[in-house]
């Protein structure tokens, strides 16, 4: 039976982040590359990993902060 499909012989990732294919991330890459320019990428990139960081932080120090309350 001949195989039609777009993706005929190419391995498809059928779970992608937050349901989205390769395809549906490159486009919304491109958006955004549209509206906020290649000159701010670099300081959103960077601002999106502090509030990463800030965030597994505080959560790491809330797990840490019952044990010195009861000291």
């Amino acid at each position: 039976m001949l195989n039609l499909s777009p993706y005929a012989g190419f391995p498809v990732c059928q779970a992608g982040i937050a349901g989205l294919g390769p395809w549906e991330l490159v486009i919304v890459l491109v958006i955004v590359l549209i509206v906020f320019g290649a000159g701010k990428l670099p300081s959103i990139g960077a601002a999106v990993g502090q509030a990463m960081k800030n965030f597994k932080k505080s959560s790491h120090d809330e797990d840490v902060s019952p044990d010195k309350k009861q000291e």
